[in-house]
């Protein structure tokens, strides 16, 4: 395998499992630290701040700099902001999300919303979800952080913000804007804030749909690890494959 200078990895299922952390990951982790490489993180998870990932990360002995941080809340907060300014805007979603679109100087209003931005609510009732197929019903533009449909966890699977989104879509009869991966959105800002090429940078993940459709799009290699969402057989049936494909990264 080649030496890069940006290593973007996944976290559900790549560095860790809800708060369990996945050794063989951790150990590739300190291995590009010790060498003088620090990675990057890119997640679909709209649910946490920049701070509370960087907490996680610490919780299973991975300390990374909050500007090597990247969900899909804030990405879709700089996707609003660039693309309907002064628009008023609603949310679906918990801290990440909120924060990520204040930090860009929108307040999220209530009532009569012109786009309706949808991540993941682990407190979601069903009121919640019926505001937001009416506000889409009534015109407001549809995007979401991630159309992740399950994530890996200590547990077993758990339901994605894609499974909701994809309700809210259905009855609406509307497709989101979907800006999380397999969208390259995200190594894009990677590649523009930090100045790499392309063919420095690899994305590391476990889920094919998501993660290495993500670093095809994007243009750049990627790793294939069978730690969470994909297994290694189905991945070797893909008419686009990875350029690596391991057990593990160690």
């Amino acid at each position: 395998m080649k030496t890069y200078k940006a290593y973007c990895f996944d976290l559900d299922g790549t560095v860790y499992r809800g708060k369990e952390g996945i050794s063989s990951a951790i150990t590739f982790i300190h291995r590009l630290q010790q060498a003088g490489i620090e990675p990057f993180y890119v997640t679909n998870n709209s649910s946490k701040t920049r701070e509370q990932l960087q907490e996680a990360l610490s919780a299973i002995g991975v300390e990374a700099p909050l500007e090597h941080i990247y969900s899909s809340a804030l990405v879709t907060a700089k996707y609003v902001a660039l693309n309907f300014p002064g628009k008023k805007v609603a949310m679906l979603g918990s801290d990440g999300i909120r924060k990520a679109l204040l930090n860009e100087g929108i307040e999220p209003i209530e009532e009569e919303p012109e786009v309706f931005v949808m991540g993941i609510d682990r407190n979601l009732d069903y009121m919640a979800l019926a505001k937001a197929t009416i506000s889409v019903q009534n015109g407001a533009t549809f995007i979401a952080t991630n159309q992740d449909i399950k994530f890996p966890t200590e547990y077993g699977f758990l339901p994605g913000n894609g499974s909701f989104a994809r309700l809210v879509g259905e009855v609406a009869d509307v497709e989101p804007i979907y800006i999380g991966k397999p969208s390259p959105a995200m190594l894009e800002v990677i590649a523009t804030e930090h100045n790499f090429a392309k063919n420095e940078m690899v994305m590391i993940g476990d889920n094919y749909d998501t993660d290495i459709m993500c670093g095809i799009r994007f243009g750049c290699d990627t790793i294939h690890v069978n730690t969470g969402v994909t297994p290694t057989k189905v991945v070797l049936e893909r008419e686009q494959q990875p350029t690596y494909v391991v057990e593990a990264l160690v």
